[in-house]
């Protein structure tokens, strides 16, 4: 019979699959003598049995839960539902990737009417038992029940204000027992029954629960996010429980051995003293840091300290760690791999290596290079002065502007529409999550440093500030108040996740600096990365930019960007316009030695790295103005100064945008389809270029550029576009006196180029894959109309499994693009490839270009840092030998 149930002394940490990752964790610390409540994990394989028997347990299942419960009862000592001696456990989810808060947990199961007595009796506290058995319904109610939260919470708030109360724990034990049977009428009211008392019915309704929170729409959404496949599953952890509100001797926390903001490596987390874990994480009370343990309960402290350190040595990362303390006596509830900041990643990874605990090339793939983006964008310039309105916590560092909202559906709404937002809200819920991921930032005016809003946000790389406590948040008027001071639903602000500041209006942002830590991690990737990284840039700034990350070239100039220029737009205009050979001629002069300063400027910024030069790409209608706005003005002049001069220059360039207007743009006359018509055009780019190289040769700036001719789907498209490039170069030649070194290769974005790619090869020094066009070009998608209309239900409905423009679609394009590097090296076996669509900068099409033999990746400036780590982390991962400098 296949093995459905785990006792905590029967696994270790090796068994993510079947026991999830909070069973494996538990069973290893079980394993290695850390002092952890008793119980047994139902693996991943009975969830999914659960759904294949139509949401029902399977009778060997319940055969196995039922003879771990036996066991249990044993160890312990207790029974479950045994009035005199009563067994209450925990009941939590535990997906093989931790998705925290996502799905449901709960706790004091197998409290009822009599086990509460016992509970009171056995422990002589019938204010800690009548409140464990508050929280049993509640927490029952809400998820197995389907009793909204809202209803229990409320009676709560009720009756402490009617008897003076500031806080639960003032709730005396016939307090407690007028909540509960009033909680028994709510749940009547709305779950049309009773609250059952037979344990073992709470025990299997708990555990379905459970099974079902593994689609509950905010586990989907983060599953989505995430990119955690479905059909893994969840375990269910069934483990006895601990107290941490059974008095002032008495606590519960959560901790982290390293701070998952910065990195620093001490001990950093929260706890609640009479307070069971809940109330941590539920940012319902605000917990103390910590530190102050230390005075509160000087032992306990110690010997948690030591736990921390051990667990960190022993699982050789940081770690996020549940405790409770019962009557003094410390237990570990959870420990698992700790979410952090990109920050506080590359500062872990690389103090781990200097402290002797990993090696370089553990500490490469220990930080995901998608999460690297967080560090290269702007911060708060500190040159201008600060209002401070407000100061919270500082959950998760960042900076962000936007307008203010109060709901997640509304932030969501509103990204949707590209506008930036900033969610505030007393405290975020798992169901808020839709709305955490369309925020710019997230504020909450309660909870604590490890708060829902707070490791959700830093997971997701978002600015955030908790327990903003002077915040007075009304919900329904959409207003929150500081002071005399009122912010309105759509007021801008202002915040520092790093500081905890909030502040009103926009402040200024300035660029991101790199961390010492950040360049150790990435010279340790370019110690062994065999992957070339440039970078798209169109200008000297840019390019300058891409040195800073660390590009070691340009891989796509994209010269129409330079003709977009207010003053040059009117040439570029006469030149499109122009009636005749010589006056195209004409403007194509004028346009020449513009052309020229820009690529002076850029291979000038490059030093010598290679530049791959674009020759103009997009269709001439472009740069003219639009059709409907033009027919628009040509129509009121004909109304209403039908002699003016004005109007017949317009009806002139009305005719042209007419003649050039196409069906279909993408497709029509552009690329090396408009070279071969007006090849004048290229020939004054080529000359341009030509004439950069001469001018910086006499600087001493020796220069190579590689000019790209676009859009090529045939052999002889390329070999009339070649010769235009090389009569250029030799006219300069001759003008100039100067001797250069260039390259001609192609842009294969047309499916022919590919399937061609041997005969192209012949006429091409290069290739570069614009996987931009090659996707739409191969699925036949306009990208624009596709993201617009019905991508995105694609992705959410499973028929795409990424957007394709985001990430390498490898079985469709990625077979083209293998192809091509095939065919065109069979011909010319030295071929240099390279792709330099927004592919360039994605991880997991990094690692296909390494593993199909391409000679480099180009991506925008600010993705190189994370092109580098990636291509490292590929290279580590398909080639693990031959890499001894990164055991040291």
């Amino acid at each position: 019979m296949e093995k459905y149930v785990y006792l905590f002394d029967e696994g270790d940490s090796g068994m993510k699959e079947q026991l999830g990752g909070k069973g494996a964790n538990l069973a290893e610390m079980t394993r290695i003598g850390l002092p952890v409540p008793y119980g047994f994990t139902i693996s991943t394989g009975a969830c999914n049995s659960y759904y294949d028997s139509g949401k029902t347990i399977p009778t060997e299942v319940t055969a196995q839960i039922l003879e771990a419960m036996s066991e249990l009862e044993r160890k312990t000592g207790k029974k479950l539902g045994d009035p005199e001696n009563p067994l209450l456990v925990s009941v939590r989810s535990g997906a093989v990737f931790s998705m925290p808060g996502m799905m449901d947990t709960i706790l004091n199961l197998g409290m009822n009417d009599e086990t509460a007595e016992g509970v009171a009796r056995l422990t002589n506290n019938r204010r800690f038992a009548y409140d464990s058995y508050r929280r049993f319904i509640q927490m029952f109610s809400d998820v197995v029940l389907d009793v909204d939260v809202y209803y229990f919470e409320q009676l709560l708030e009720d009756t402490r204000e009617q008897k003076g109360y500031a806080a639960d724990p003032e709730l005396t034990a016939e307090d407690w027992q007028e909540v509960i049977a009033r909680y028994k009428t709510i749940v009547r009211k709305h779950a049309k029954k009773e609250f059952p008392q037979d344990p073992k019915e709470q025990l299997f309704l708990a555990i379905n629960a459970v099974f079902n929170s593994w689609n509950n729409q905010r586990a989907i959404v983060y599953r989505r996010l995430n990119k955690i496949p479905d059909h893994l599953g969840t375990a269910v952890n069934i483990q006895s429980m601990v107290f941490g509100n059974m008095g002032e001797d008495s606590g519960t926390g959560v901790a982290f051995t390293r701070n998952p903001s910065t990195g620093e490596a001490r001990l950093y987390g929260e706890y609640l003293i009479n307070a069971q874990g809940e109330d941590v994480v539920a940012g319902i009370r605000t917990p103390k840091p910590i530190a102050t343990l230390h005075d509160e309960m000087p032992d306990v402290y110690r010997q948690f300290a030591d736990t921390c350190l051990q667990l960190e040595q022993h699982y050789k990362d940081m770690q996020d760690i549940e405790f409770t303390v019962e009557r003094g006596k410390l237990f570990i509830l959870q420990t698992r791999t700790g979410k952090r900041t990109a920050q506080a990643a590359i500062r872990i990874a690389v103090e781990m290596v200097q402290e002797g605990i990993i090696d370089k090339k553990t500490a490469l793939l220990r930080v995901d290079s998608d999460q690297l983006n967080q560090l290269l964008h702007r911060r708060i310039d500190d040159k201008f002065e600060r209002k401070q309105l407000a100061k919270g916590l500082p959950a998760s560092p960042g900076a962000a502007t936007g307008m203010v909202v109060f709901d997640a559906d509304e932030a969501e709404v509103l990204g949707k529409e590209g506008k930036k937002v900033i969610l505030v809200r007393p405290e975020t819920t798992p169901d808020d999550i839709h709305g955490i991921i369309a925020a710019q930032a997230v504020v909450t005016s309660r909870g604590g440093m490890t708060s829902h809003a707070a490791v959700v946000a830093r997971g997701m790389g978002k600015a955030c500030i908790c327990g903003c406590e002077p915040l007075k948040i009304d919900l329904i008027n959409r207003v929150f108040q500081v002071g005399d001071t009122v912010v309105n639903h759509g007021d801008i602000i202002t915040i520092d996740g790093g500081t905890g500041e909030i502040m009103r209006g926009e402040i200024p942002m300035i660029e991101p600096e790199l961390s010492k830590e950040f360049l150790k991690l990435l010279s340790w990737a370019d110690e062994v990365r065999k992957l070339g990284i440039r970078a798209n840039a169109d200008n000297p700034e840019d390019a300058g930019k891409a040195r800073e990350f660390g590009a070691g070239g340009i891989g796509l100039c994209r010269t129409e960007h330079m003709f977009m220029d207010a003053k040059r737009i009117p040439i570029v205009q006469k030149m499109i316009l122009a009636e005749s050979y010589d006056q195209r001629k004409d403007a194509l002069d004028e346009l020449l030695p513009m052309q020229q300063g820009d690529f002076e400027g850029i291979l000038e910024a490059m030093q010598g790295y290679p530049v791959t030069i674009r020759l103009l790409d997009p269709p001439l209608h472009e740069f003219l103005p639009d059709k409907e706005e033009l027919l628009v003005e040509v129509t009121r002049l004909q109304i209403l100064d039908p002699k003016s001069p004005e109007l017949k220059k317009k009806e002139l360039l009305l005719k042209k945008v007419r003649h050039l207007d196409e069906f279909n743009p993408m497709l029509g006359h552009r690329g090396c389809r408009l070279g071969m018509i007006h090849p004048e055009i290229y020939e004054m780019q080529a000359k341009a270029i030509f004439y950069a190289v001469a001018r910086l040769a006499d600087k001493g700036i020796d220069v190579k550029p590689e000019i790209m001719i676009p859009l090529v789907g045939h052999v002889n498209e390329l070999k009339q576009m070649r010769q235009v490039v090389d009569d250029a170069a030799e006219y300069i030649k001759e003008e100039t006196g100067k001797e250069f070194d260039y390259s001609i290769g192609t842009m294969i974005e047309i499916p022919r180029a590919a399937l061609t790619a041997d005969e192209i090869a012949r006429e091409a020094d290069f290739f570069s894959f614009g996987t931009n066009d090659l996707t739409q070009t191969t699925f036949g998608f306009s990208r624009d109309d596709a993201e617009g209309k019905f991508l995105q239900a694609y992705i959410e409905e499973k028929v795409l499994p990424d957007n394709p423009f985001a990430v390498l679609d490898q079985d469709g394009v990625g077979k083209l693009v293998e192809l091509g590097v095939k065919l065109g090296r069979e011909t010319k076996a030295g071929l240099k490839t390279g792709i330099c669509g927004e592919h360039g900068g994605e991880k997991s099409s990094i690692e296909f270009c390494f593993k199909t033999g391409l000679d480099y990746v180009s991506c925008s400036p600010y993705r190189v840092p994370i092109a580098r780590l990636a291509a490292a982390q590929a290279t580590i991962q398909h080639e693990p030998a031959g890499h001894p400098q990164l055991q040291k």
